[in-house]
């Protein structure tokens, strides 16, 4: 790859807290990041309100500040543009720059529905650019260890596979700042950003399921929208579900039995007490790996520690396995790591979603809602 530090525009990144400043700016700023990528331009709502994120974030003088896609798209020294802004105004803000034949980044999920993102896809396939989608499981080095505890035999061909996951914000409440978690018609939920990495993380090691048999339900229909005091300024009623049931399939691989089943429950809430919240077990002819977190479901984030085990059926001792976050990543806080990990993977030729990927996961997010 290239040695020279790629010209890219974020679009998002704004003079307020946020996960593009907190999980995405770190890393393209540490040493590290500043090797393989230069942050040349910046488009928010207004040229403005990107000058004043320039500022605030003490961005390079030189950092040129847009309010239009069109004239970002327009920017010849831009080489690839960084999309983190919430799902809904993704396609307006990178469909001009993947048009003048731009790289494109865009975090999870890709579009606000499966055909956008289908169309997305298909664009950026036909002018021949490279697309990444924030499914940052896939970084996750504890991932790595597992798809290599597969492949080295240890349990054998996967049999079957079952994951659980709880948590999530207080049930029956949501941020003023969140409240289009409730909101089908915005597609940043539960369903498609939640589930979606989790189901990501596990189908990219074991396989895409064939076809989902899913059951959902909205438990909690009314939600209270509370201000940073805590005090409620508005009931919703959700449409959204929040538990989910779903199992297929798997094909065959040389890591898993062709019809092994996958099956996987989210739940809002959090786990019975003194329960994990997220667990992932993958039997296997001569033994079961489980993965555990005992602290948060989302693992594609900022989950830690992640525990990997080994039941031996032949023995039927259970063993640890050790696995370590990649060095440079250590020095990073943990919602930086899996993005970190994310754009080295884009800059070195790593493993990465695609949006032909991500086409594929939204496709069975949409099976899910409908």
């Amino acid at each position: 790859m290239s040695k020279v530090p790629l010209p890219i525009a974020l679009i998002g990144l704004s003079a307020s807290p946020s996960w593009a400043s907190g999980s995405h700016l770190p890393y393209l700023l540490s040493a590290r990041g500043k090797a393989k990528y230069k942050i040349v331009a910046l488009l928010n709502s207004s040229t403005e309100a990107a000058r004043r994120a320039i500022e605030h974030h003490n961005l390079a003088a030189e950092t040129r500040a847009y309010g239009s896609p069109q004239d970002l798209a327009a920017d010849p020294t831009v080489k690839a543009v960084v999309c983190i802004t919430r799902v809904d105004t993704h396609e307006a803000a990178i469909r001009p720059s993947i048009e003048a034949g731009k790289d494109v980044i865009v975090e999870w999920p890709l579009a606000h529905n499966a055909s956008v993102a289908k169309e997305l896809a298909l664009l950026a396939e036909g002018r021949g650019i490279r697309t990444a989608v924030g499914l940052q499981g896939r970084a996750t080095p504890v991932f790595r260890k597992v798809a290599e505890i597969l492949d080295s035999d240890r349990i054998g061909k996967v049999l079957s596979s079952e994951l659980n996951a709880s948590g999530g914000p207080p049930v029956g409440t949501l941020g003023i700042g969140m409240k289009y978690f409730a909101q089908k018609e915005v597609e940043g939920n539960l369903v498609t950003i939640w589930f979606g990495h989790l189901f990501d993380s596990v189908q990219h090691i074991l396989g895409t399921v064939e076809s989902l048999n899913s059951t959902t339900q909205t438990r909690y229909p009314n939600i209270a929208i509370r201000d940073a005091t805590g005090a409620t300024v508005e009931t919703l009623n959700a449409d959204i579900p929040d538990l989910i049931f779903t199992s297929g399939p798997l094909p065959g691989s040389s890591r898993v039995t062709a019809g092994a089943t996958l099956a996987a429950r989210l739940r809002l809430g959090p786990p019975f007490k003194g329960e994990p919240p997220y667990v992932w077990t993958i039997g296997g002819e001569n033994g079961e790996l489980r993965l555990t977190s005992p602290t948060s479901a989302a693992v594609h984030a900022w989950a830690d520690p992640i525990v990997i085990d080994i039941h031996d059926y032949a023995t039927d001792e259970v063993t640890s396995v050790d696995w370590s976050w990649d060095d440079w990543q250590q020095e990073l806080a943990m919602t930086v790591r899996n993005v970190a990990g994310t754009y080295e993977a884009f800059a070195e030729g790593g493993e990465y979603a695609s949006f032909q990927d991500a086409a594929q996961r939204h496709e069975q997010v949409d099976s899910l809602l409908k």
